[in-house]
């Protein structure tokens, strides 16, 4: 395995799984230009690819989301104004509450 840049054998060591995906050659040629443009290997940008992929989805289904706020809408919590709630946070603070 040839490596394109020196500081890319530390990633490189503690990965064990391979992915193969078959593209067609337009799609590769234009990953491999942008590649390029960034100074990095297609394999480390698809890498960082998949990376913001993940951190754009949710951590959790929408479902159990929706499910999570249902029930906690059946309860009666606490509200005030915005401004009314920040200043008895702040006297509790000047305070010195237990």
């Amino acid at each position: 395995m040839a490596f394109t840049f020196l500081h890319q054998l530390p990633i490189l060591i503690p990965m064990s799984q391979r992915l193969q995906v078959l593209l067609d050659e337009s799609e590769f040629a234009e990953i491999r230009r942008i590649a390029r443009r960034h100074h990095m290997t297609v394999a480390e940008w698809v890498r960082q690819a998949l990376r913001a992929a993940r951190r754009d989805e949710p951590a959790a289904e929408p479902r159990r989301k929706l499910a999570a706020v249902r029930e906690a809408a059946q309860y009666a919590y606490p509200t005030a104004d915005i401004d009314v709630m920040l200043a008895e946070i702040e006297r509790g603070y000047l305070e010195g509450a237990p």
